[in-house]
Protein backbone atom coordinates (compact mmCIF):
# COMPACT_ATOMS: atom_id res chain seq x y z
CA UNK A 1 0.00 0.00 0.00
CA UNK A 2 1.47 3.40 -0.70
CA UNK A 3 2.35 5.36 2.18
CA UNK A 4 2.06 9.24 2.80
CA UNK A 5 4.91 11.56 3.89
CA UNK A 6 4.50 14.42 6.48
CA UNK A 7 6.31 17.56 4.60
CA UNK A 8 9.77 18.12 6.05
CA UNK A 9 10.47 21.43 4.57
CA UNK A 10 9.11 24.91 5.60
CA UNK A 11 8.09 25.01 1.72
CA UNK A 12 6.53 21.82 1.77
CA UNK A 13 4.85 23.00 4.85
CA UNK A 14 3.13 26.12 3.78
CA UNK A 15 2.34 24.14 0.67
CA UNK A 16 -0.05 21.58 2.56
CA UNK A 17 -1.49 24.32 4.43
CA UNK A 18 -2.18 26.12 1.39
CA UNK A 19 -3.14 23.33 -0.58
CA UNK A 20 -5.96 22.20 2.52
CA UNK A 21 -6.94 26.50 3.03
CA UNK A 22 -7.23 27.06 -0.87
CA UNK A 23 -9.74 24.15 -1.24
CA UNK A 24 -11.90 25.13 1.33
CA UNK A 25 -12.29 28.22 -0.67
CA UNK A 26 -14.07 25.98 -3.49
CA UNK A 27 -16.22 23.99 -1.41
CA UNK A 28 -19.37 24.23 0.61
CA UNK A 29 -19.19 23.50 4.55
CA UNK A 30 -20.66 20.52 4.45
CA UNK A 31 -18.38 19.43 1.15
CA UNK A 32 -15.63 20.23 2.90
CA UNK A 33 -13.15 16.82 4.18
CA UNK A 34 -12.32 17.86 7.04
CA UNK A 35 -13.20 20.36 10.12
CA UNK A 36 -14.21 23.63 9.95
CA UNK A 37 -12.21 24.01 13.73
CA UNK A 38 -9.33 22.67 12.07
CA UNK A 39 -9.84 25.14 9.00
CA UNK A 40 -9.85 28.06 11.43
CA UNK A 41 -7.07 26.69 13.21
CA UNK A 42 -5.42 26.45 9.88
CA UNK A 43 -6.19 30.04 8.19
CA UNK A 44 -4.69 31.78 11.65
CA UNK A 45 -2.16 29.90 11.56
CA UNK A 46 -1.16 30.26 8.25
CA UNK A 47 0.04 34.14 8.01
CA UNK A 48 2.38 34.03 10.68
CA UNK A 49 4.19 30.89 9.54
CA UNK A 50 4.90 32.07 6.51
CA UNK A 51 5.63 35.19 7.42
CA UNK A 52 8.27 33.65 10.64
CA UNK A 53 9.29 32.04 7.37
CA UNK A 54 10.27 34.89 5.17
CA UNK A 55 11.79 36.94 8.07
CA UNK A 56 14.05 34.03 8.69
CA UNK A 57 14.97 34.14 4.77
CA UNK A 58 16.00 37.21 4.97
CA UNK A 59 17.92 37.52 8.36
CA UNK A 60 19.82 34.80 6.79
CA UNK A 61 20.34 36.46 3.71
CA UNK A 62 21.34 40.03 5.19
CA UNK A 63 23.75 38.38 7.44
CA UNK A 64 25.08 36.08 4.90
CA UNK A 65 25.60 38.90 2.18
CA UNK A 66 27.63 40.96 5.12
CA UNK A 67 29.61 38.65 6.26
CA UNK A 68 32.49 38.99 3.71
CA UNK A 69 32.36 42.66 4.23
CA UNK A 70 32.93 41.80 7.82
CA UNK A 71 35.60 39.17 7.20
CA UNK A 72 37.59 41.53 5.50
CA UNK A 73 36.93 44.16 7.95
CA UNK A 74 38.37 41.64 10.91
CA UNK A 75 41.71 40.11 8.99
CA UNK A 76 42.82 44.38 8.58
CA UNK A 77 42.32 45.02 12.33
CA UNK A 78 43.80 41.70 13.18
CA UNK A 79 46.42 42.57 11.04
CA UNK A 80 47.32 45.85 12.34
CA UNK A 81 46.49 44.93 15.94
CA UNK A 82 49.31 41.92 15.15
CA UNK A 83 51.72 44.14 13.70
CA UNK A 84 51.63 47.07 16.16
CA UNK A 85 52.82 44.59 18.85
CA UNK A 86 55.13 43.19 16.90
CA UNK A 87 57.05 46.69 16.53
CA UNK A 88 56.90 46.92 20.38
CA UNK A 89 58.54 43.71 20.56
CA UNK A 90 61.01 44.85 18.38
CA UNK A 91 61.54 48.03 20.22
CA UNK A 92 62.08 46.24 23.48
CA UNK A 93 64.26 43.82 21.76
CA UNK A 94 66.33 46.71 20.59
CA UNK A 95 66.63 48.75 24.12
CA UNK A 96 64.46 51.22 22.78
CA UNK A 97 62.03 50.47 25.20
CA UNK A 98 61.78 49.03 28.64
CA UNK A 99 59.96 45.88 29.01
CA UNK A 100 58.44 47.05 31.80
CA UNK A 101 55.98 49.13 29.37
CA UNK A 102 54.11 45.72 28.31
CA UNK A 103 52.47 46.34 31.40
CA UNK A 104 50.25 49.44 30.12
CA UNK A 105 48.97 46.89 27.70
CA UNK A 106 48.11 44.22 29.81
CA UNK A 107 50.95 41.62 28.38
CA UNK A 108 53.02 39.81 30.11
CA UNK A 109 56.48 41.71 31.14
CA UNK A 110 58.97 38.51 30.84
CA UNK A 111 58.28 37.66 27.29
CA UNK A 112 57.73 38.74 23.70
CA UNK A 113 55.11 36.17 22.55
CA UNK A 114 51.86 37.85 20.79
CA UNK A 115 48.06 37.35 22.89
CA UNK A 116 46.11 35.21 20.90
CA UNK A 117 43.99 36.71 18.67
CA UNK A 118 42.28 34.10 16.81
CA UNK A 119 39.37 34.65 18.17
CA UNK A 120 37.16 37.69 17.06
CA UNK A 121 36.33 38.08 21.11
CA UNK A 122 39.95 38.17 21.65
CA UNK A 123 40.89 40.59 19.33
CA UNK A 124 38.34 43.23 20.15
CA UNK A 125 40.07 42.69 23.81
CA UNK A 126 43.45 42.74 22.96
CA UNK A 127 42.84 46.08 20.34
CA UNK A 128 41.24 48.00 22.94
CA UNK A 129 44.19 47.15 25.59
CA UNK A 130 46.86 47.86 22.99
CA UNK A 131 44.70 51.31 21.98
CA UNK A 132 44.17 52.11 25.97
CA UNK A 133 48.11 50.82 26.68
CA UNK A 134 50.05 52.99 23.94
CA UNK A 135 47.57 56.37 25.47
CA UNK A 136 48.67 55.08 28.98
CA UNK A 137 52.63 54.99 27.59
CA UNK A 138 52.31 58.35 25.81
CA UNK A 139 51.12 59.95 29.11
CA UNK A 140 53.88 58.63 30.84
CA UNK A 141 56.51 60.34 28.19
CA UNK A 142 57.07 57.60 26.01
CA UNK A 143 57.83 58.20 22.40
CA UNK A 144 55.01 57.41 19.60
CA UNK A 145 55.27 53.68 17.74
CA UNK A 146 55.10 53.78 13.95
CA UNK A 147 54.28 51.52 10.95
CA UNK A 148 51.59 51.58 12.01
CA UNK A 149 51.03 54.54 14.59
CA UNK A 150 48.53 53.67 17.21
CA UNK A 151 46.11 56.40 15.45
CA UNK A 152 46.04 54.30 12.01
CA UNK A 153 45.45 50.70 14.40
CA UNK A 154 42.58 52.90 16.39
CA UNK A 155 40.66 53.36 13.01
CA UNK A 156 41.10 49.68 11.97
CA UNK A 157 39.73 48.76 15.38
CA UNK A 158 37.12 51.10 15.66
CA UNK A 159 36.01 49.87 12.06
CA UNK A 160 36.14 46.36 13.59
CA UNK A 161 34.40 47.02 16.86
CA UNK A 162 31.28 48.67 14.76
CA UNK A 163 31.47 45.66 12.08
CA UNK A 164 31.98 43.04 15.37
CA UNK A 165 28.59 44.15 17.07
CA UNK A 166 26.49 44.27 13.62
CA UNK A 167 27.20 40.93 12.86
CA UNK A 168 26.95 39.94 16.50
CA UNK A 169 22.82 41.53 15.97
CA UNK A 170 22.63 39.84 12.80
CA UNK A 171 23.62 36.63 14.34
CA UNK A 172 21.11 37.37 16.74
CA UNK A 173 18.45 38.59 14.96
CA UNK A 174 18.94 35.12 12.60
CA UNK A 175 19.19 32.80 15.72
CA UNK A 176 15.91 34.64 16.98
CA UNK A 177 13.69 34.18 14.06
CA UNK A 178 15.19 30.15 13.77
CA UNK A 179 13.74 29.34 16.96
CA UNK A 180 10.41 31.20 16.29
CA UNK A 181 10.48 29.17 13.10
CA UNK A 182 11.14 26.21 15.04
CA UNK A 183 8.39 26.68 17.61
CA UNK A 184 5.96 27.29 14.66
CA UNK A 185 6.94 23.82 13.11
CA UNK A 186 5.57 22.11 15.57
CA UNK A 187 2.13 23.31 15.53
CA UNK A 188 2.14 23.18 11.59
CA UNK A 189 2.86 19.38 11.70
CA UNK A 190 -0.03 18.94 14.36
CA UNK A 191 -2.05 20.76 11.61
CA UNK A 192 -0.89 18.94 8.83
CA UNK A 193 -1.75 15.77 10.53
CA UNK A 194 -5.05 16.71 11.72
CA UNK A 195 -6.26 18.08 8.37
CA UNK A 196 -4.57 14.37 6.46
CA UNK A 197 -6.03 12.05 9.24
CA UNK A 198 -9.39 14.21 8.73
CA UNK A 199 -9.71 13.91 4.96
CA UNK A 200 -8.86 10.57 5.12
CA UNK A 201 -11.02 9.86 7.17
CA UNK A 202 -13.94 11.61 5.59
CA UNK A 203 -13.32 9.51 2.52
CA UNK A 204 -12.85 6.18 4.66
CA UNK A 205 -15.78 4.58 2.44
CA UNK A 206 -13.49 4.78 -0.92
CA UNK A 207 -11.32 2.38 -2.71
CA UNK A 208 -8.08 3.15 -1.74
CA UNK A 209 -7.47 4.64 -5.59
CA UNK A 210 -10.45 6.72 -5.26
CA UNK A 211 -9.80 7.63 -1.46
CA UNK A 212 -6.49 9.15 -2.56
CA UNK A 213 -7.08 10.91 -5.38
CA UNK A 214 -9.41 12.63 -3.21
CA UNK A 215 -6.90 13.06 -0.58
CA UNK A 216 -4.46 14.79 -3.02
CA UNK A 217 -6.64 17.71 -3.77
CA UNK A 218 -6.34 18.27 -0.20
CA UNK A 219 -2.44 18.16 -0.51
CA UNK A 220 -1.90 14.92 0.90
CA UNK A 221 1.26 13.09 -0.94
CA UNK A 222 1.45 9.33 -1.03
CA UNK A 223 4.48 7.47 -2.20
CA UNK A 224 4.91 4.28 -3.79
CA UNK A 225 7.24 1.64 -2.33
CA UNK A 226 9.62 0.53 -5.52
CA UNK A 227 7.84 -3.04 -5.61
CA UNK A 228 4.53 -0.96 -5.95
CA UNK A 229 5.70 1.03 -8.53
CA UNK A 230 6.98 -1.77 -10.14
CA UNK A 231 3.37 -3.76 -10.10
CA UNK A 232 2.14 -0.50 -11.14
CA UNK A 233 4.24 0.28 -14.61
CA UNK A 234 3.78 -3.27 -15.42
CA UNK A 235 -0.11 -3.12 -15.61
CA UNK A 236 -0.04 -0.16 -17.49
CA UNK A 237 2.96 -1.80 -20.14
CA UNK A 238 0.13 -5.12 -20.02
CA UNK A 239 -3.15 -2.03 -20.64
CA UNK A 240 -1.13 -1.01 -24.06
CA UNK A 241 -0.14 -3.96 -24.85
CA UNK A 242 -3.62 -4.97 -24.84
CA UNK A 243 -4.81 -2.28 -27.33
Amino acid sequence: MPYRRLPNTDQARLRALKAATDIALQKSIDDLAFSTATLTKARAFFPGFESAILQLKQAKRQQSANSRKYNEVVKKARLYVSHFIQVLNFCILRGEIKPEVREFYGMDTQTHKLPSLVLESDLLEWGKKIIDGEQQRSMHGGSPIYNPSIAVVKVKYDQFADAYHFQKTLQSNTARWSEKVAEMRKEADELILNIWNEVELHYGHFSDEEKRQKAQEYGIVYFFRPSEKKKIDAGKMQTNLSF
